[in-house]
């Protein structure tokens, strides 16, 4: 199956885009924890403004920051939200949904109200409380993004796994005295195993994009630390006079949430044979 699943892989222009562009995302992170151009902080008054040289690759912004260090570093927060802000959707709303599928009835009713009643308070809304309360920064924008995928993992794993306990082996097992545990644990999550991956690609990119607007808006990463969303935030006041600047960052954003998509897309159709593209 593995070497069936690479060839397809290797045939399929959109994964392999998607996948190059995410491998960049990753190497611009791990690059920048042992090495950057220049101290991502440092300021330079008389050096601001500057623009791409062999010294600043991609220039300074209005402190004299160096811009390309500022965007390798960036990275990092970009995939630290990506990863735990997933994992805690990842996590509980995975068993809130094998929960609801398992013992049905009332806790299935009672955990879909409760992902209702959660998808009323978006990342956005659910920061600014978070940071009224316990005041703005990088974790307060991971978890409001990570409470709202909670419901998102819940409800599809929900909807595939009621799928599965339908099929004529999971009655088997059933009629066999397995438990409602075991069978989740040794039928369904393998079979919607596909799924959970393609969502946390998409889950992933929609986390990046999140915690840019986060910090754009003075919500998510503090300074000195950089984030690709603050950046764009200090451009806004220099688009006439540098527009670079806002370029940049915009650019990151971009691809890496493009480059997750085509991922993700790819590999719904790789995990799922009737999606398979057959060129």
């Amino acid at each position: 199956m593995a070497p069936g699943f690479a060839r397809r892989a290797l045939a399929h222009p959109s994964f392999l885009l998607g996948a190059a562009l995410t491998l960049v995302l990753v190497l611009a992170a791990l690059v920048s924890l042992v090495w950057s151009p220049y101290p991502p902080a440092e300021i330079d008054i008389p050096g601001k403004l500057r623009p791409p040289s062999a010294a600043h690759w991609l220039g300074t912004d209005s402190l004299g920051r160096d811009i390309a260090s500022q965007l390798l570093v960036g990275a990092q927060n970009s995939i630290v939200v990506g990863v735990v802000a997933v994992g805690i959707g990842l996590v509980i709303g995975v068993a809130l949904g094998c929960l609801a599928s398992a013992r049905r009835g009332w806790t299935e009713e009672l955990v879909m109200r409760a992902a209702d009643f959660t998808f009323a308070f978006p990342a956005l809304l659910s920061a600014i409380m978070l940071g009224a309360i316990y005041g703005p920064g990088l974790m307060t924008g991971i978890v409001a993004i990570g409470i709202f995928n909670i419901p998102v993992f819940a409800r599809i794993t929900r909807g595939a796994a009621n799928a599965v306990w339908a099929r004529e082996y999971v009655l088997a097992a059933r009629a066999a005295g397995f438990g409602a545990w075991r069978i989740t644990v040794d039928h369904v999550l393998p079979n919607i195993a596909g799924i959970l991956i393609v969502q946390a690609t998409i889950a992933f990119a929609t986390a990046i994009l999140a915690e840019a607007a986060l910090s754009y808006l003075g919500l998510g990463t503090q300074p000195p630390q950089p984030s690709w969303g603050r950046m764009l935030n200090e451009a806004q006041s220099l688009l006439f006079q540098a527009p670079m600047l806002a370029v940049y960052p915009g650019v990151a954003i971009a691809l890496a949430v493009l480059g997750l998509n085509l991922m993700g897309d790819g590999l719904r159709d790789l995990l799922d044979p009737k999606l398979a593209r057959h060129r």
